[in-house]
């Protein structure tokens, strides 16, 4: 491996944002995004990950490369659903920290920061956002019935599974890309290293 690949650089965030057939949500929650790059002045990519949408969604979010320098739009191929669609766009992020969220900005983008500062200041891994804490944060509601059954489904997960997360269905998620404990092991050992994208 040349030099040069060893010492590439990577951004200090990835965005992910799973879509499938999202061109009309797009260009608002993108255009947030990019403002919210733009104040935070961090480091950051933002990868697209159209679920084989029908739609415009690629060609919508292809719009914002002038706004979103790191923009990448990632192809799944076909609807293979929003699970895969995020973990596809993890193994595509670059970032320090990944972070994913709905295309609807459901959680408002700016509350991205207490996930980050979670990370960053408080060596935690992992940051979950959650709209059962306050539920008047919530900038877009589904229907009632959606929220409620929701809200069921979150205790039965949270109850069959001893987790101890109030919202384990919280489309906003920031991980640290290589967890601390991890870190030691990956210098000490060259096969654990991270490999730059080709």
């Amino acid at each position: 491996m040349r030099l040069p690949e060893l010492m590439e650089s990577h951004p200090a965030l990835s965005i992910i944002i799973p879509s499938y057939n999202e061109e009309l949500r797009l260009p608002a929650s993108l255009g947030l995004i990019a403002d919210y790059i733009e104040k935070s002045r961090r480091d950051t990519e933002v990868l697209v990950v159209d679920d084989g949408s029908t739609d415009q969604t690629a060609a919508v979010a292809e719009k914002f490369r002038a706004r979103i320098r790191q923009l990448r739009i990632v192809q799944n191929g076909e609807n293979r659903g929003k699970g895969y669609s995020v973990r596809h766009g993890m193994t595509e992020a670059r970032g320090d920290i990944v972070l994913f969220t709905d295309a609807d900005l459901s959680a408002p983008i700016e509350e991205a920061d207490k996930l980050l500062a979670a990370i960053e200041t408080e060596t935690y891994d992992v940051a979950i956002g959650s709209r059962a804490l306050d539920r008047n944060l919530t900038t877009v509601h589904e229907s009632r019935f959606r929220e409620f059954a929701g809200i069921i489904f979150n205790k039965i997960v949270r109850a069959v599974l001893w987790l101890p997360f109030v919202d384990t269905q919280c489309g906003f998620k920031a991980f640290r890309r290589v967890p601390l404990d991890c870190r030691a092991c990956s210098l000490a050992n060259p096969a654990l290293r991270r490999q730059p994208r080709a």
